[in-house]
């Protein structure tokens, strides 16, 4: 499967629940693209969810780091363990794709389904390696590009249930193609992935919070900084408890660190609204003098600063909110184990929406704020001096950065969730990125 010219890429359709759709995963192997029009298909005939999943070779490089670890005996693991030996049975492809033991399985989530999970949840991560590039552990892989070519595994096997995740098993084969009906193997995969994005953009808010603070030396913004960094112990603990299907309890110190961030977002609210305010307060069309600016956007014009810091820790409040939103949306799934999917949607999409309209407001005053035309200060002096020149040139280009790869309203994306698994059964889930 090293050669581009004949890998072949087995990919399997999964449901989570019992659906009837028209037989078109029946034929011959697929290019990427016939496999990406097909994922449309699905998304707009079903009535349930359907994903797809395919195994390609581990790349020999591979930032685990980034990704969630899980023991062979969690959930995910297990799910995953029995459905590759029910499809080896009946599947050659899949036997010869499976048999090192070690592969990296790629969940790919429609974008009617990843609309469910919250506007912003999902956005692309830039990655320093490729100008305009994201992170994704198949970036570094050989021979399952574009030139591979997927195989639809044709007999559907079935996906069993571990502990309380989901009992929901089988084939659905009435009136159409038969697909695995695997609502826990998708749930698990989406939360730890989904997860997994939400604490990465933890890490580099606090990385970039950190740098401001060295330089503006602000307590009172470093303890707001230092109270929501506490909360990841918490989080962490709780995440590893319920993705091993254990009990959230009292001990945890979970609630307390819900308060923390909720008073956070609470703070990111009300400068939100300053900020659009002060905005809204400009004339209209006009050029608007730096010093003017800097009154409601302390530092906007530096490289730290006040407004950026405000910034960062904006973006961290919500990635910690994140987190605990997808924790509380399993634990609701998991709760009512006849219909784990549909209830993780529903309740993911209700508590996102409230940080995607905080996100997309943060976001509307970047673009506003990089489109602004500045004016030297007035006065009585027909001229500039050098340094007031030099300090409104760098001023206007570092404002009219703020508005780089930012995105209001994005259109939502097929979601692609990447699992590599080891021998001893044993898996890593990187963060969930567009596909």
């Amino acid at each position: 499967m090293s050669d581009e010219r004949t890998a072949s890429v087995p990919v399997w359709t999964l449901a989570t629940g019992d659906v009837r759709v028209p037989g078109l995963t029946a034929g011959e192997s697929m290019t990427a693209e016939r496999l990406t029009e097909l994922r449309g298909v699905l998304a707009v005939l079903a009535d349930q969810p359907i994903v797809t999943l395919e195994v390609h070779p581990l790349p020999d490089k591979i930032d685990r780091g980034r990704g969630i670890p899980l023991d062979a005996a969690s959930p995910l693991a297990q799910h995953l363990s029995q459905f590759i030996t029910q499809s080896t049975r009946s599947s050659l492809t899949a036997a010869r794709a499976t048999a090192s033991g070690e592969s990296l399985y790629r969940m790919v989530v429609p974008a009617k389904v990843a609309a469910q999970f919250g506007q912003g949840i999902v956005r692309p991560m830039a990655s320093k390696a490729a100008t305009g590039g994201i992170h994704s552990a198949l970036m570094n892989s050989t021979g399952i590009a574009a030139n591979a070519t997927f195989v639809p595994v044709g007999k559907a096997a079935a996906a069993g249930a571990v502990g309380g995740a989901g009992a929901t098993a089988g084939a659905a084969v009435a009136g159409g193609t038969a697909l695995t009906v695997a609502a826990p193997l998708v749930l698990m995969a989406v939360a730890v992935g989904v997860s997994a994005h939400a604490d990465h953009k933890r890490q580099q808010a606090i990385e970039h919070i950190t740098e401001l603070l060295e330089q503006l030396q602000e307590d009172k913004l470093d303890d707001e900084h230092s109270e929501l960094d506490g909360c990841r112990g918490a989080i962490d603990k709780a995440t590893a408890i319920l993705l091993d299907q254990g009990k959230l309890g009292v001990s945890l110190g979970l609630d307390s660190a819900v308060h923390a961030i909720d008073t956070a977002l609470s703070k990111a609210g009300r400068r939100l609204a300053r900020w659009q305010s002060a905005l809204d307060g400009l004339p209209e069309g006009e050029a608007v003098e730096l010093g003017t600016l800097t009154k409601s956007f302390p530092g906007v014009d530096d490289h730290g600063g006040t407004f950026r810091t405000h910034l960062e820790l904006a973006s961290l409040a919500i990635a910690l909110k994140r987190r605990v939103v997808v924790l509380q949306a399993v634990e609701h799934a998991q709760s009512d184990p006849g219909n784990p999917f549909e209830n993780f949607t529903r309740a993911l999409k209700r508590d996102q929406q409230h940080l995607d309209e905080l996100e997309s407001g943060i976001a509307g005053v970047l673009v506003r704020l990089s489109a602004l035309e500045l004016a030297g200060p007035t006065g009585l002096r027909p001229v500039f001096t050098t340094g007031e020149v030099e300090r409104l040139m760098r001023a206007a280009y570092r404002i009219h950065k703020l508005g780089d790869g930012v995105t209001v309203n994005s259109r939502t994306t097929d979601v692609a969730i990447e699992i590599a698994r080891n021998k001893d059964g044993s898996v890593v889930v990187f963060p969930a990125l567009p596909a």
